[in-house]
């Protein structure tokens, strides 16, 4: 185990150079970027997709086509009549003097350090940033997913107990029809019937604490946090409920139907001794060694429009106006930190199914 551990520790440096190399590229070509937003704001214009020449990244210094900027060429449609020293000094600003690969392997020297650089438009380190925004996506994806293994898993082994039931196909139709639902959809609806609409004002309508929480006793603390989270948690949580809930449910009817179950209870034991005694450590690991990558996939999937709706500042939310404003620094770390904590993650759920189950060989199978 050890080794396969170390062969893939490995493997993420490789898979998160490609993550950011594709990512670099990619960026190059997408229309608008930092040097043009800031001549938009010099000429009093806006820049559209449709007024960059030669996809050039944004502004990345990577234009094919040039316009005349008071005798000399530059890349950036909308600069006419603007100082080149000017232009100059804004690529150096930004960095987009260099080549791009130069540019590309800086950035990854200073990535390995954790060294992030300051954000384009925000007096402040990109690091501060996505430290400031990430205790509301970190509150978002913990309590969403505790939430749904503590309601799920309970739920999907009685359904798998009383499968073909009636309590089985009514709540497979409940779960199926909330499933359905957008989860910005129930937020809307939530706020509405719940938190001032036209119905009841039993939740806030905004943020993850109230303006006096600072003097709020630890207790008080506590009740105004939550809540605040009652309603954007529940939006999210559907669909991950419906999930979780039919992936228990199948992994207990599998293990119910296996031979060794039926041996057990030739044997005399108790529906609840083979239940809880053989079966349950079984049908479990796929579960609880999910749990790792069910948070991650908590943190970042569903938490932008949600965090829209109930006006909470996460990293969903800074991800999306930064990839509006053409923040790269903000872009790239984001990236950055996501990818390496979801490798990570995938790594430490294997680490996991090994100790829920220790006759799991991963050393076997190819990495």
């Amino acid at each position: 185990m050890a080794a396969y551990l170390l062969k893939r520790f490995l493997l993420i440096f490789p898979t998160l150079f490609g993550i950011m190399l594709i990512s670099f590229a990619v960026i190059q070509f997408a229309p608008g970027g930092p040097i043009d937003r800031i001549i938009a704001q010099v000429q009093g214009t806006e820049v559209k997709a449709s007024d960059r020449v030669g996809g050039g990244g944004g502004g990345d210094g990577l234009g094919n086509r040039n316009q005349t900027i008071s005798g000399e060429s530059s890349k950036y449609r909308g600069a006419q009549g603007l100082d080149p020293a000017f232009i100059k000094s804004l690529e150096k600003q930004f960095g987009f003097d260099k080549p791009a690969h130069e540019r590309f392997f800086l950035m990854l020297k200073n990535y390995a350090v954790f060294d992030f650089g300051k954000s384009y438009f925000r007096d402040v380190s990109v690091l501060q940033l996505i430290r400031e925004k990430m205790p509301v996506s970190i509150s978002l994806g913990l309590w969403m997913t505790l939430a749904t293994y503590l309601l799920s898993i309970p739920l999907g082994i009685r359904k798998a107990v009383r499968d073909g039931e009636k309590f089985d196909t009514w709540s497979s139709a409940v779960l199926v029809v909330g499933y359905a639902v957008p989860p910005f959809l129930v937020g809307v609806m939530l706020l509405v019937f719940f938190a001032g609409g036209s119905f009841f004002q039993w939740f806030p309508l905004r943020g993850l604490t109230s303006d006096g929480w600072a003097q709020l006793s630890m207790l008080g603390k506590v009740k105004d946090y939550f809540w605040h989270l009652a309603l954007p948690l529940t939006a999210l949580a559907l669909g991950s409920f419906t999930t979780m809930t039919f992936l228990t449910k199948n992994a207990f009817l599998d293990e119910i139907r296996k031979q060794y179950v039926v041996t057990a209870r030739a044997k005399g034991l108790t529906d609840a001794r083979v239940l809880y005694g053989h079966v349950f450590r079984n049908a479990m690991l796929l579960v609880i060694a999910g749990f790792p990558s069910a948070f991650v996939h908590a943190f970042f999937s569903g938490s932008l429009l949600i965090e829209k709706i109930f006006s909470l500042d996460g990293i969903g939310l800074l991800g999306w106006e930064s990839l509006i404003n053409r923040d790269y620094p903000v872009i790239f770390a984001t990236m950055y930190i996501f990818a390496l904590l979801g490798l990570v993650i995938k790594l430490l759920s294997d680490f996991i199914a090994t100790l829920v189950d220790p006759r799991i060989d991963f050393e076997s199978r190819e990495v």
